[in-house]
């Protein structure tokens, strides 16, 4: 899409990250010990640390990735939120009080605590890289995708401008001003998801959605002439060829020098043409945007109604409505969905977006995104249980997560923040079910990158919503990547140089050393984000789950509750589990296709590794530390 830069959100924008960067710099001066720079001191108060616990959690799949993936798929996209909730339970009755009796600084701490293992040290803050890089991914995704609408540049300079940020904040003052900027923007991005959702249900349902005053783009539908199941007449049309893609048809037509392509379906029992998007990389090297240049503006953004029925009476629009009414009305009635293919034509690749419409029962059922049902294979299935087993066993295993239950001063304290992040979360994602729903039906989802449902949604109520959200969503990102940069610096200063290398760094020492890994990770999340533009962000953070699930896990529940385990079945369980979620992951549709194969004739279709990596580490952590015991002078885990 294309998009003009927004002097009211740039205002915002810069007040926002002003804020951000003032408050490093102010906690920054009083950083003075490794222990405020990895874990605050251990002096934040639990209600602050539990609406960072939220801040943390609230990130670009939550915001961004959610909101996105309900737009275009419905109920599944819902499926994330109820995982993501689902898994803090795990961590609130297994994890937060003896996970805080444990550590000092970071997961690898805890981990070995009555070991003083390297093997253990070795793996533990491998495991902490390798899951905060791939969360890293997602939020610096979402970080370009946000800047091109608010400041109208390129998704790449958003990437490196959000990077730039974080950098600064991580090397200025660590923990303390993560914890503080994670506060503000989670309790901020809570109050403006309301006032969102509340614009929603005043504006209700319509056909003809307006976008800042602006009237929804009519999609055109054509009567063709047929004979033999081929186009052979358009009026006022040249018919320049015609592309299968399964089973579906595409009519490329010509008018004024401009080619298109038009869906060739039935309506009716009647033959007709439905108009599509479609961008086209050329041979010469340009991309075209419905057969023209992108300045043209010929690209529009999608999401709209068919037919609205209230009370078995069709109308045009419904006014306000409850939250109730408007589910049920939304169930009742018919939703457009603009479907991609992809495909050839001569020397051009195409993607291509056709309407499809789907009715709203359907669209409010699981089923759209993952196949579950009668008409699912075996490989859908097991792909979806995966996803499932991976979000609700990931969260109390990701390290940046773990980490913040070493702020706060006791074990009481940790379950109380627990409990604070739980209540904010589980409603924040209710208000995600609506805002992305209201995405999917108000003309403003961008066919390019799901990613900008909430964001554009808000732009189409004013610009100062939208100016204030998408400031608020940049801070999300920008805290949460701090958080993870965190993590992944005390991985390698901490427990990488200064404890498995027995470089035994002085304090200050240990400050530097994380601050240079800051800067070192930051770049290398940089590149990551380019490469990965286009991919929604909680599809993402899903597999930073399973690699956390997988990798981290098992290990943490072996240790706090079997007796009997032993340093070599922790470490061999985190690398059979960083192994095996990798190899499923780098061997999936999804990567086959980022290789330039066909996604059909990857390894397998399994999409999300969980369902074999966590198993297999739990196997492993039971087997080893049976067949190598641990060290009798071990001293015993107290757990209560």
């Amino acid at each position: 899409m294309i998009y003009d830069i927004s002097y009211t959100a740039l205002f915002f924008f810069f007040v926002f990250v002003g804020l951000v960067i003032g408050l490093s710099f102010y906690f920054g001066r009083k950083t003075s010990s490794s222990s405020s720079y990895y874990a605050a001191g251990g002096n934040i108060h639990w209600a602050v640390n539990g609406i960072a616990f939220a801040g943390d959690y609230l990130s670009a799949a939550s915001f961004l990735g959610i909101c996105g993936m309900i737009a275009v798929s419905g109920f599944d996209g819902f499926l994330y939120a109820i995982g993501f909730l689902a898994g803090w339970i795990v961590a609130l009755f297994l994890i937060a009080e003896p996970f805080k009796r444990l550590g000092k600084f970071t997961f690898t701490d805890a981990l070995n605590a009555k070991f003083n293992s390297r093997a253990i040290t070795l793996s533990a803050s491998v495991s902490t890289l390798i899951v905060s890089v791939f969360y890293l991914i997602p939020q610096m995704v979402g970080a370009g995708d946000l800047v091109m609408p608010l400041l109208g540049l390129p998704h790449w300079a958003g990437v490196i401008l959000v990077g730039t940020i974080v950098i600064i904040i991580v090397a200025s003052a660590g923990m303390a001003s993560t914890t503080y900027v994670q506060f503000l923007k989670g309790g901020l991005l809570i109050i403006l998801s309301v006032v969102l959702t509340v614009y929603i249900l005043k504006n209700g349902l319509t056909l003809t959605p307006d976008s800042k005053g602006e009237k929804y783009h009519s999609f055109m539908e054509l009567t063709p002439q047929v004979a033999d199941g081929k186009v052979t007449d358009v009026a006022g049309w040249e018919i320049i060829g015609q592309q299968v893609v399964g089973k579906k048809t595409f009519v490329k037509l010509a008018q004024d020098g401009v080619d298109r392509w038009f869906d060739f379906t039935q309506a009716n029992n009647k033959p007709i043409l439905k108009e599509t998007l479609t961008v086209t990389q050329t041979a010469d090297g340009n991309q075209l945007y419905n057969g023209e240049a992108r300045e043209k503006r010929r690209f529009y953004q999608v999401g709209h109604m068919s037919k609205i029925l209230v009370n078995g009476e069709e109308v045009d629009k419904t006014g306000p409505l409850g939250p109730f009414e408007f589910l049920s009305t939304l169930q009742e009635s018919e939703i457009v969905r603009f479907l991609q293919v992809k495909f050839t034509d001569g020397p051009d690749q195409v993607s291509l977006y056709y309407p499809q419409v789907t009715a709203g029962e359907t669209f409010m059922l699981p089923g759209l995104k993952y196949k579950i049902g009668r008409d699912s294979n075996l490989w859908s299935k097991l792909d979806f249980i995966s996803l499932m087993l991976a979000l609700f066993l990931g969260t109390a295993a990701l390290p940046h997560i773990l980490i913040r239950y070493y702020t706060v001063k006791t074990p009481r304290d940790a379950r109380k923040s627990t409990i604070l992040a739980i209540a904010a979360i589980g409603g924040f994602y209710i208000l995600t079910l609506f805002m992305g729903l209201g995405a999917a039906v108000n003309g403003v989802l961008d066919v390019e990158s799901s990613n900008m449902a909430a964001p554009l949604l808000a732009r189409a109520f004013g610009a100062a919503l939208f100016s204030i959200i998408s400031a608020v969503a940049f801070a999300t990102v920008l805290g949460t990547v701090a958080g993870l940069i965190v993590a992944s610096s005390g991985a390698i200063a901490h427990d990488f140089i200064d404890v498995y290398l027995k470089k035994n760094l002085s304090d200050h020492k240990k400050v530097k050393a994380g601050k240079i890994a800051a800067f070192a990770v930051g770049i290398f999340a940089i590149l990551l984000g380019m490469a990965f533009k286009g991919i929604n962000v909680s599809f993402l953070v899903g597999w930073a789950f399973a690699i956390a699930a997988s990798a981290n896990l098992p290990a943490i529940l072996f240790l706090l509750f079997w007796k009997r385990t032993s340093e070599t079945g922790i470490a061999a369980s985190i690398i059979v589990g960083i192994v095996a979620s990798l190899t499923i992951i780098l061997t999936s549709p999804t990567m086959w296709g980022r290789y330039g194969l066909d996604p059909a004739n990857a390894i397998h279709q399994l999409e999300n590794p969980a369902l074999i990596s966590f198993p297999l580490a739990v196997l492993t952590v039971y087997l080893v530390s049976i067949l190598y015991p641990k060290r009798q002078k071990d001293a015993t885990l107290v757990t209560s």
